[in-house]
C-alpha cells in the first residue's frame, strides 16, 4: 500500500502549468512545510520540506485556492523518478501525488496567523454565510432556526 496522509503550510504560492493537446490538464506544484514531532540531538531544522504535485481539478483547485502560508492537509501517494539534466547528471526526485487536498484551519486562524486562507476543501470550495464561533468558542445560530433544531 502507498498512502501518504501531510498537514503542513505551504511554503510558496503553487506553480501552476498545464499540458499540451486538445483538452489541456491543470500540473501544480508545491512544497508542504511539515513540523516534526520530535527533534533529535539539538536539531534547528524542526520541518520536512514535501514536494507535492496535484492534477486535473486537484491542481485547478491549488491554483485558485491555495497559497503561500496556507495550512492543508493532502492525502495522495508517494512517487518516485528520475532525469538526467542538462550537464548529464542523473537526479533522482521523489514526489506525492496528490489525491485529496483540504483547508487545515479557518479563516479567521489563517489571518490571525498571519497569512494563507481556510474554510474548506477540493469539494466544496463556494464560502457560504456559515455561522460563526463566538469568543466563548460556541457557535452562534442565525435567528429564525430554532424550530429546525431537534433541541429547545
Amino acid at each position: 500500500m502507498n498512502k501518504v496522509i501531510l498537514m503542513g503550510r505551504l511554503t510558496r504560492d503553487p506553480e501552476v502549468r498545464y499540458s499540451q493537446g486538445d483538452s489541456p490538464m491543470a500540473i501544480a506544484r508545491y512544497t508542504l512545510a511539515v513540523d516534526r514531532r520530535f527533534t533529535r540531538n539539538n536539531d534547528e531544522n524542526t520541518a520536512d520540506f514535501i514536494s507535492c504535485v496535484a492534477f486535473g481539478k486537484s491542481g485547478e483547485f491549488a491554483e485558485k485556492y491555495l497559497r503561500k502560508g496556507t495550512k492543508i492537509a493532502v492525502t495522495g501517494r508517494i512517487q518516485t523518478g528520475s532525469y538526467t539534466n542538462k550537464d548529464g547528471v542523473k537526479v533522482y526526485t521523489t514526489d506525492v501525488v496528490v489525491e485529496d487536498q483540504e483547508f487545515a484551519e479557518s479563516k479567521n486562524s489563517a489571518s490571525n496567523a498571519g497569512g494563507g486562507f481556510g474554510g474548506g476543501s477540493t469539494g466544496s470550495a463556494n464560502q457560504s454565510a456559515a455561522p460563526v464561533a463566538a469568543s466563548d468558542g460556541f457557535m452562534n445560530i442565525p435567528d429564525g432556526i430554532d424550530e429546525e433544531l431537534p433541541f429547545n
